[in-house]
């Protein structure tokens, strides 16, 4: 038998190997014969770059770049096997969990951190490149990358603007000038694994639906709203591009557009880009179950989130799948009704969140033992129907 295991990490608790790693031990107390696939999923957030590199045994680079506050961090991206693509995370350079609850502040972030690993990925050898674009604690259209890559933004009169310009500041550029961009990105395919579908601005806008979790106080979420419209403008006007309703130009914090602006970008389904890169149907083609898990199964795993894309890759192959949360809620059963076959939960009695977080991995290991068991019961299931 081949199971492919496709997990999603389980936020704070089990990175997506963690999790494949644990549903292999389980099933092997079962299944001692069956061949595990594992094969790490993400959809453009956390762990993105870590599941393409171990899926294709790629190889890790470490750069020291602007974090989202200014504040220098170390932030990893990723060459992948055969050493033509490169991977990065927005959030590693400019993510959310960079800076502590009580100094996150929109107005102020930036994704020159971003621009900066962009810049130092694109090497000579690459000629595709992948950014993940979930995670963010930014909110500045990409403004901050441009610039990192060499994008000029000048002001009223004609003067250069600092570098790392946050969303606050976004309404004192009079000028984008691209003449000096990052020479290498001419020779590069640009993919966005985007993780959400909102346009750059308006009611569902990046302002209005994430500046909020960002730190954004509704005072701020005006200013935030009223500078994406102006950097979209200017878009236009100097770039002859226009991204203010663009499908998916809201993901990062508008980043995703300003990568189309900026780098010619295409946007893309995140779970479905990561799917693609690591040959997933070519797995599915002699598979007999699917596993896949994220840390909570709700009604809404089956709408855009990366198990979500497990299940619609493996239907077309016609292969059955699992779906194993970290908890389930009440609504979990929905999930039935959109590819998924079976559900269980790494949960099997009531405890604390601290307590389910520090046995995740234990939990993980028994529910795949668990699916294991009901596995041979199918078999000897069929078996008495052939002998009868």
């Amino acid at each position: 038998m081949k199971i492919i295991l496709a997990p999603d990490s389980f936020k704070e608790s089990l990175t997506a190997i963690q999790v494949a790693d644990a549903l292999e031990r389980g099933i092997g107390r079962v299944l001692s014969d069956c061949e595990c696939v594992k094969i790490p999923i993400a959809d453009g957030g956390e762990g993105t770059v870590e599941a393409l590199i171990r899926s294709t045994n790629g190889r890790r680079i470490r750069k020291k770049v602007s974090g989202p506050l200014g504040t220098p961090v170390y932030a990893t991206y990723g060459i992948l096997g055969g050493g033509t693509t490169a991977v990065i995370e927005m959030a590693a350079a400019s993510g959310l969990q960079l800076i502590a609850n009580k100094d996150r502040d929109p107005l102020r972030a930036t994704t020159l951190g971003t621009g900066q690993l962009i810049r130092a990925a694109v090497t000579p050898n690459i000629r595709r490149l992948i950014v993940g674009a979930g995670g963010s604690a930014t909110n500045d259209a990409g403004i901050g990358m441009a610039q990192g890559l060499g994008i000029k933004m000048l002001d009223a009169g004609g003067a250069l603007l600092r570098s790392g310009l946050g969303g606050g500041d976004l309404d004192k550029i009079a000028c984008i000038d691209a003449t000096a961009r990052l020479a290498g990105l001419n020779a590069v395919e640009v993919l966005v694994a985007c993780d959400v579908h909102n346009p750059l601005v308006g009611r569902f806008g990046a302002s209005t639906v994430y500046g909020p979790q960002k730190g954004g106080r509704a005072a701020d979420i005006s200013v935030l709203e009223r500078n994406l419209r102006h950097v979209a403008k200017l878009i236009r006007r100097d770039l002859k591009i226009g991204v203010a309703k663009l499908e998916r130009g809201g993901a990062g914090g508008g980043l995703a557009a300003g990568l189309v602006a900026f780098a010619s970008a295409k946007l893309m389904s995140g779970i479905e880009l990561v799917l693609e890169s690591v040959e997933f149907d070519a797995q599915l083609r002699d598979a007999d179950l699917v596993i896949t898990a994220e840390g909570r199964v709700d009604s809404q795993t089956s709408y855009g989130k990366a198990p979500a894309g497990v299940a619609a890759a493996a239907a077309r192959f016609g292969v059955p799948v699992v779906a194993l949360g970290g908890a389930l809620s009440s609504d979990a059963r929905k999930i039935f009704a959109n590819g998924f076959d079976a559900l269980e939960s790494s949960i099997v009695r009531d405890c604390s969140l601290d307590e389910a977080l520090d046995n995740a991995r234990a939990n993980v290991c028994d529910a795949g033992e668990r699916i294991a068991k009901w596995l041979t019961v199918g078999q000897r299931i069929a078996s008495r129907r052939r002998t009868s």
